[in-house]
């Protein structure tokens, strides 16, 4: 704050200072003694400036200390004869008063007179070092790090996974010590996992069993990939309710049958069920009835409180979708494995060395002896098919095969409820395939089916079919091939009368067939 105070405006008189006008000798003395004090107010303020900025050569000047904060007090004398003195005193700081001062002989008519003071306060200016930038980054990275630790051990858990992936927050990592404190075991928790087979496996896995076939040694019966020469075959099968029934192909239990549309064991012959919580124990299977058409075959076991796989819908199979085999490759050393692909084809048509035709899914995910009847399921953990072929052969990898489970469902539903296949029309002819239209040309015979056998009691049988005929139309359609057969009697339901013209001796017959309902014998 700046104060100024003019020293010729107050004169002091004896304490009191009188405003009225002056005359006469005194009003001159007092001129006379205005012009002195204004010439040694000019005086003063040169001396002060001398003082300051150290250039007055007349003058012997003290050393005086002035600072940008301390006051300056000026103070004039002047005498009657007009000579000037000025006085200069610094304002002390705490005890000490620093500074000096200059004075004039005394004089009794020397009169004080106070011109001028002023207060300056500067602000200093300081600069920033490169010590300071450096002290300012470390604090910040350790302040940004502190926020991160927090983040993740409490914030994390708290907002959930899935935010915690937007904002780039890592997953928690947890440090456990055992026992030995020189080491340290990490454990990783991923919160979220990129693919669902896991999950499958778990949700499935305990709905797979595995089934072992005990053939007597003297049977030398072979089927597909399943059969070991020791008399022992191994396969896979699916848990369908939790009071025991089980789901797996014909050709896994063939070996052990009495015969082709029977649903009795060979004498000695044992089919047994493994499930995957108790491999040590083996529970005695009941066959409830087979299709060899379908290669579909269920089988029953006196166990309840099973987990029953959950079936999905085979007709909304889109090729490309994610297909897991679950199965038992191998035997049951190999219990419970999983195999992963996507969906290759849809209704793709396999033709057997029987001249059976299947329409089947193709899947890449690897299906191996032993897996024959286990599940392929989807992405929701449902049982879409049922592992059935895989085609096996040096050029060929990849390439495996499942029933689709809505027809295995409706032929597995019949047989439970029936035993057998129901409203299925039934000819009652065996069929010779090895017969072929390179034989028909070289026998000078029309091509068609060489009726290999014909069972009792049937349509075929009373109709008059014999064994060694040559089937070549069947309701009025030429005939080549045992499936072509097959699609036109199943056109037709049971008790239907069909015409069927074959070739004998020479000539070509017409019969009628009454069609039967195909059964077991048994």
């Amino acid at each position: 704050m700046d104060e100024f105070r003019f020293g010729f405006d107050q004169f002091n008189n004896g304490g009191s200072n009188d405003d009225t006008a002056k005359s006469g000798p005194d009003a001159k003395n007092d001129e006379i003694t205005a012009d002195a004090a204004v010439q040694a107010d000019d005086a003063a303020v040169n001396a002060a400036e001398s003082t300051i900025y150290g250039h007055d050569p007349g003058m012997e000047t003290p050393d005086v200390e002035i600072s940008g904060n301390t006051p300056l007090d000026e103070t004039a004398h002047s005498t009657a004869d007009g000579e000037a003195h000025a006085e200069y005193q610094d304002t002390p700081m705490g005890s000490e008063a620093p500074g000096g001062q200059t004075a004039g002989p005394a004089d009794a008519g020397m009169r004080k007179q106070s011109y001028y003071s002023e207060n300056i306060k500067k602000t200093r200016q300081r600069k920033i070092g490169v010590g300071h930038l450096v002290l300012v980054s470390v604090l910040s990275s350790l302040l940004g790090a502190g926020i991160m630790f927090a983040a993740v051990v409490f914030l994390v858990p708290l907002i959930g996974a899935d935010v915690a992936g937007m904002l780039g927050l890592p997953s928690k990592t947890t440090e456990v010590s055992g026992s030995n404190s020189s080491s340290i075991i990490k454990k990783i928790e991923i919160a979220e996992t990129t693919s669902p087979v896991e999950a499958i496996a778990e949700k499935v896995g305990p709905s797979i069993v595995g089934i072992q076939i005990t053939v007597p040694a003297r049977s030398n019966f072979n089927f597909f990939f399943d059969f070991n020469r020791d008399g022992i075959g191994y396969g896979s099968g699916i848990i369908i309710s939790e009071d025991g029934y089980i789901l797996t192909n014909n050709h896994v239990i063939e070996a052990a049958m009495a015969g082709q549309l029977s649903n009795k064991l060979l004498d000695g012959a044992k089919i047994e069920v493994i499930l995957p919580d108790n491999k040590d124990k083996a529970y005695k299977a009941q066959v409830i009835g087979r299709d060899e058409k379908t290669d579909i075959a269920v089988l029953k076991i006196d166990v309840t409180g099973l987990p029953a796989a959950e079936l999905g819908n085979s007709d909304e199979v889109k090729v490309g979708e994610l297909a897991v085999a679950i199965g038992n490759p191998g035997g049951m050393d190999y219990m419970g494995s999983v195999t992963a692909g996507v969906i290759s084809g849809i209704n793709r048509t396999i033709t057997l060395d029987n001249g059976r035709e299947f329409r089947l899914i193709q899947t890449d995910a690897a299906i191996n002896p032993g897996n024959s009847g286990g599940a392929l399921v989807n992405s929701k953990g449902q049982v879409i098919g049922i592992n059935t072929i895989k085609i096996a052969a040096t050029e060929v990898e990849g390439i495996g095969f499942a029933i689709p489970i809505n027809e295995a469902w409706e032929i597995a539903e019949s047989l439970i409820n029936y035993r057998y296949v129901k409203n299925r029309p039934y000819l009652g002819v065996v069929i010779d395939n090895t017969f072929t239209k390179e034989d028909a040309e070289m026998y000078k015979v029309p091509a068609g089916l060489l009726v290999y056998d014909v069972q009792p009691l049937t349509g075929a049988y009373k109709a008059g079919i014999r064994i060694g005929d040559i089937i070549v139309k069947f309701d009025g359609k030429e005939v080549k091939t045992f499936q072509e057969l097959e699609n036109l009697k199943n056109q037709h339901k049971p008790g239907d009368e069909v015409e069927v013209e074959v070739y004998r001796d020479g000539e070509i017959l017409k019969l009628k067939v009454v069609l039967g309902e195909e059964k077991n014998l048994d």
